[in-house]
């Protein structure tokens, strides 16, 4: 047993910090999932806070392939993808360089404009449905993969193109689940190309991960019941809540506090 391991306050942090994550997987958005790296750095450093919770969003995205098997949309996938690799490579080259604050505050005040023209546009009785944007999803798509390795923030962007679409719910949620699975398949080689899997991190990992699936399938079962005249006005409230949620981050790293 490591330190790290034996200290009960890793885990009265990490616990938590897994359900939550798994809820969002499950399909409840990335209000949830946003706070799971910031609860286990309260034991420990953001940067092995983001490794010892990636092997476990591994899990959770093979949970989450399963339990929605069958819901995907192929042309949101093909034109995004592309993107988001590309800005995963970005996101690697610049690790160096880029500090997570300045990423969490411009992705939290982009998202929160985004939910602003939605309430608007609701507000105004004139919510429109997007179409297929390939300029648009390669953007947005790149946004999304490098958000996700530098900062684990990658589902504000990728809501930014893919809500206004106005999807199934399910087809919705299976086509991020699909997406985020290889984002993060991919993220592997490249965090442990920067040394972020040691023995106690990966331990500390799976120790956790039965807890993944539990909270996972929690989150799918209360989404495939949800109607759409629910599921998309709780989706933009998590949007916000997200957008806010960045934003202090953000401003908290910048300033040091």
């Amino acid at each position: 047993m490591t330190p790290l391991l034996s200290d009960p306050a890793f885990y009265l942090a990490a616990i938590p910090a897994v359900l939550l994550v798994g809820l969002s997987k499950g399909g409840f958005g990335g209000a949830m999932a946003l706070l799971g790296v910031p609860m286990l750095s309260l034991v420990v450093s953001p940067v092995q806070a983001a490794a010892i919770l990636l092997p476990i969003l591994i899990v959770m995205d093979i949970v989450s392939l399963w339990a929605w098997r069958g819901y995907m949309d192929r042309r949101t996938l093909s034109i995004m993808l592309p993107g988001a690799l590309m800005g995963i490579a970005i996101g690697w080259a610049t690790a160096a360089i880029v500090t997570e604050g300045h990423v969490r505050l411009i992705v939290g005040l982009v998202t929160l404009a985004f939910f602003l023209r939605w309430a608007f546009e609701r507000i105004a009785g004139n919510v429109r449905i997007a179409s297929q944007s390939r300029p648009r999803g390669t953007f947005w798509g790149g946004v999304a993969g490098f958000t996700s390795f530098v900062a684990h923030a990658g589902g504000p962007p990728y809501q930014v193109y893919a809500l206004p679409l106005g999807q199934d719910p399910r087809l919705y949620t299976g086509t991020s689940v699909v997406f985020f699975a290889i984002v993060n398949a991919v993220k592997l080689v490249p965090y442990f190309a920067l040394g972020q899997f040691d023995r106690s991190n990966l331990t500390a990992s799976l120790i956790l991960i039965p807890l993944a699936p539990l909270a996972t399938l929690a989150g799918v079962w209360v989404i495939k019941r949800m109607k759409p005249t629910v599921f998309y006005p709780f989706m933009y409230v998590m949007v916000l809540i997200v957008s806010l949620k960045l934003i202090h981050d953000g401003v908290f790293d910048l300033m040091g506090w």
